[in-house]
């Protein structure tokens, strides 16, 4: 495959990006633009998504994790945890879209961390840094704390219930913002009532998201 083709190939790629996201910087297209060939690499090292999900990383991945971003735009000084982040879903995305916001990104286990340093060194992302650890175990603070179906929301919420700062400075008060599907009524049990859900399909059209909701979960 000649590098034309190549780029082109990678242009269609994001095309889904830019047609839900068209106010791109030309330096943050760039960066999505790189994420395919960094996954694609690290992916084939340290099995971090779905073999069979890796040429449609811009859907499944990115964009399900930019979900987070039709809820809320975080503004610039916002501290964001992603817990369980695997290989970087939703953080590096959103860290890209909102690169005066700082992101924290956290999990278990090592060799995803790696690929998430690895990846974010590669593009320069200076708001992010990417920790070992399980939730816990992080002392510090944060406005949101955002996560794509780590476990069920009553054991997630355990985890990071004083890990909220005091002060609220975005257009929704400091909370979760949880990427999960399906029917959630059963699983959120007492929390259901609490919790506002966002559907993506009112966001995009593609079939995937079809049943994929963020929810929202005030600190």
């Amino acid at each position: 495959m000649t590098p034309d083709f190549a780029r082109n190939d990678k242009s269609k790629m994001i095309a889904i990006i830019e047609k839900y996201f068209p106010h791109l910087t030309q330096e943050q297209k760039n960066k999505f633009t790189k994420l395919y060939d960094l996954y694609s690499f690290w992916n084939n090292q340290i099995n971090v998504i779905s073999r069979k999900d890796i040429d449609l990383l811009y859907e499944r991945h990115v964009l399900h994790s930019l979900g987070i971003a039709k809820v809320m735009s975080f503004k610039p000084d916002t501290k964001i945890m992603d817990v369980g982040t695997g290989g970087g879903f939703p953080g590096i995305p959103l860290a890209i879209l909102f690169p005066e916001s700082n992101f924290t990104l956290v999990d278990s286990i090592g060799k995803k961390i790696k690929v998430v340093n690895e990846v974010a060194d590669a593009l320069q992302l200076n708001n992010v840094s990417a920790f070992q650890k399980r939730a816990e175990e992080v002392n510090d603070a944060f406005h949101f704390v955002v996560s794509r179906a780590v476990t069920e929301f009553p054991v997630f919420y355990s985890w990071v219930k004083t890990k909220f700062l005091k002060e609220n400075f975005n257009d929704l008060p400091n909370g979760i913002l949880y990427l999960k599907g399906g029917d959630l009524q059963q699983e959120f049990g007492r929390y259901f009532s609490k919790a506002k859900f966002f559907n993506l399909k009112d966001f995009f059209e593609e079939e995937f998201f079809d049943t994929k909701k963020v929810v929202y979960f005030k600190a």
